[in-house]
């Protein structure tokens, strides 16, 4: 009996000790606290979006890829994914999870090793925006008290929020916005579950979890939340055994430009950053330009179909590039196939590389490693070699006279898909089209392909106008009262 009162008394002098000890910690670590409320008004770095008249987006500019969501816009079926992949008693715990932590902090006592972790979403929250990614005991404690602190001035939905648009996810995207464009070219609440789970499981690991990156990883960290979410409930045996099964289909995916408006965009670019320097890349400014989207999509096919009509008369200048000797043990064809990847398609001119040569066209290798046919009679047939500027050579007899094994060439497709040899204009053009009533610019293009050369032909170049000055000239003097008589 002696025994059991001195081991009572024991524990309530540690009880009370750890209560001291707590308090003590607070009453320290307490004053120097950021303020919470600072987390209503936060600002993400968000990039700059340019825009048309009608509001097609034709350029995105900011080292971070964000696109933030509210509460309501966020899938339930992800917040579940979520929940089961990082803390699934997140809408009843007040901030920190009691278990969890002891857990953490056994493993830490027996191991030396952190294990399991037991951080709450709020705590990750406190962590992502306040704190600092050291591994000391005083940050966790900073990390704790913050996330009682954000429970008592903030909603659950606000926190979830917070967390889901602040977080790193791998190539350049934050938040499970931009998450979601990246890897699957669409919206959060597009995707279905397993690629929902996908996401859920990148937190661990961004670089390593990512479907892109590392696609096995990832794919075993998403099954796990998938049978996560079947132990708690969220889904049945049925959906989860569809889930798992389903093939990994993330690839990258840029911003969804509604079409190439390049040129406008940087001139746009270059205003913002003229007016508000380096914060024209992160504080969200959209930017609506005069560009009108129907006449820019004009324009730019004019130019090009000009340039190539303009270049197709002056005859073929032979290979792009010359991609070295082919090997019996086809080794050379991953070495061709990289270099095609690094090869930007200019103006809708795909690069492809020459892999067999026929007696009526060539088979040609594609930068994502397929293969296909390229007839002789869709644009090997009229290859005239080029002779001068106002010269070509005859016309060739056969493809061996105009093609080898290794030549890298470009190719465009016809209305049906078929391909067609084509070249990259050796000539520029530019184009601009105003607006009279007010000069608003309703298309410009300043070059053949903004992937060719970001040199501006229609605000850059310092050229003479020659006659296209004319109709302005005569405009105005028949404005002024002169007529085709007056000398």
């Amino acid at each position: 009996m002696l025994l059991l009162r001195l081991f009572l008394r024991l524990s309530l002098f540690g009880f009370l000790g750890a209560i001291w000890v707590l308090a003590g910690v607070y009453l320290y670590l307490s004053p120097n606290l950021p303020d919470v409320e600072t987390l209503r008004d936060v600002k993400l770095q968000t990039p700059m979006r340019v825009y048309t008249r009608n509001g097609d987006l034709i350029g995105q500019f900011g080292e971070q890829k964000r696109s933030p969501l509210t509460f309501s816009e966020i899938p339930p079926q992800f917040v579940d994914a979520l929940l089961a992949a990082e803390d699934d008693n997140f809408f009843k715990h007040r901030g920190i999870d009691l278990m969890g932590l002891m857990r953490a902090v056994s493993e830490l006592v027996l191991t030396g090793e952190k294990g399991s972790g037991g951080s709450t979403l709020t705590m990750q929250v406190a962590r992502n925006y306040f704190l600092t990614l050291e591994r000391t005991f005083v940050r966790k404690f900073n990390e704790i008290l913050l996330a009682i602190e954000i429970e008592r001035r903030l909603s659950k939905q606000e926190i979830f929020e917070l967390y889901c648009n602040r977080i790193f996810l791998g190539h350049r995207s934050y938040g499970f916005g931009a998450a979601a464009q990246v890897y699957y070219g669409t919206s959060l609440g597009e995707l279905d579950l397993p690629q929902l789970a996908m996401l859920a499981g990148i937190p661990k690991a961004p670089s390593r979890n990512n479907p892109i990156s590392g696609p096995d990883a990832g794919k075993a960290r998403r099954d796990w939340i998938i049978g996560r979410m079947e132990q708690l409930g969220f889904i049945s045996a049925a959906d989860a055994e569809a889930a798992r099964s389903a093939p990994i289909t993330a690839r990258h995916h840029g911003a969804r430009i509604s079409f190439a408006a390049h040129y406008a965009a940087e001139m746009a670019r270059q205003e913002m950053l003229d007016r508000f320097g380096m914060a024209a890349y992160n504080n969200g400014y959209h930017v609506y330009t005069t560009i009108d989207g129907e006449l820019q999509r004009t324009a730019r096919r004019a130019v090009i179909n000009g340039l190539l009509t303009y270049d197709d008369r002056h005859g073929w200048r032979g290979p792009e590039r010359r991609l070295g000797q082919a090997r019996a043990d086809g080794k050379h064809l991953e070495r061709w196939r990289e270099t095609l990847v690094n090869t930007a398609v200019i103006a809708g001119l795909e690069p492809v590389a020459v892999i067999e040569v026929l007696e009526e066209g060539v088979n040609f290798l594609r930068a994502d490693g397929s293969t296909d046919y390229l007839a002789f009679d869709h644009g090997i047939h009229r290859a005239a070699p080029y002779r001068g500027e106002s010269r070509v050579g005859p016309r060739p007899k056969n493809v061996a006279e105009v093609l080898t094994v290794g030549d890298m060439i470009r190719i465009t497709t016809d209305a049906d898909g078929a391909p067609w040899l084509s070249q990259v204009p050796a000539a520029q053009a530019a184009l601009v089209s105003l607006d009279p009533k007010d000069g608003a610019i309703r298309s410009v293009v300043g070059g053949m392909g903004f992937e060719l050369s970001k040199f501006n032909r229609a605000t850059q170049a310092m050229r003479q106008p020659g006659s296209s000055f004319k109709p302005f000239l005569y405009s105005a003097a028949l404005n002024s009262g002169f007529t085709a008589a007056s000398l």
